[in-house]
């Protein structure tokens, strides 16, 4: 126990570190990319456009990608929000280092995990399922740098974006499947009539025949 608990206490010492290392930065082109990245990303709005894009594209890879994208952010902000946050209550890094141009808004609540690093995977993650490589390579460039950014405006410590895309890997990984589900479902249901009455509701097809022969 005593183990465990001088290893946290290096990684937040590291962490701190790090931080003041990016807090001190001086990258002006970052400072012009970075902070409306960032912001763009509250409330998921940044992958709610990407997802409608992929989606009027009227490219069946690409509908599913975004609509597989959107899944995965629906599981990654509960379980962020209500579950590792609320279980784990990190104060936020002090902002005094972040130069001013760079500040953002700072939410009131827990630092572990990083929430907007959590979509971000969770989506690019999801999305690379379907897309073209191209695309998919795209998608995860962008949910890095939305990631990075968090520690860059002061939001987020390096070890929350680290938690956070571990969250989201999760829920990416756990949309893929759940994707895959609904895609049969969805196709099962889509089949003419007597396949569908099988395919839906197993066993019933059954129990008509046992009613009809009695």
């Amino acid at each position: 126990m005593i183990g465990w608990m001088m290893l946290l206490e290096r990684f937040d010492a590291w962490d701190k570190r790090a931080f003041d290392r990016v807090a001190r930065s001086d990258l002006p082109v970052l400072d012009a990319l970075l902070p409306h990245l960032s912001s763009a990303a509250d409330n998921s709005v940044l992958w709610g456009l990407v997802a409608g894009v992929l989606m009027m594209t009227g490219r069946p890879r690409l509908q599913r990608a975004g609509v597989r994208g959107l899944l995965a952010i629906s599981l990654a902000s509960p379980l962020t929000s209500m579950v590792v946050k609320q279980a784990i209550r990190r104060p936020r890094p002090l902002t005094d280092l972040i130069p001013v141009i760079r500040r953002r808004r700072v939410p009131a609540s827990s630092s572990l995990p990083s929430g907007h690093s959590a979509s971000a995977v969770a989506f690019a993650v999801a999305v690379a399922r379907d897309a073209p490589l191209p695309v998919a390579t795209s998608v995860t460039l962008l949910a890095a740098a939305v990631a990075a950014s968090r520690v860059y405006v002061g939001a987020h410590y390096p070890g929350d974006v680290l938690a956070g895309v571990a969250v989201g890997a999760a829920a990416g990984w756990s949309a893929r499947g759940c994707g895959r589900w609904l895609r049969r479902t969805l196709a099962a249901c889509a089949a003419p009539q007597e396949v569908r009455r099988d395919r839906c509701w197993p066993g019933r097809s059954g129990s008509s025949a046992v009613i009809a022969g009695s």
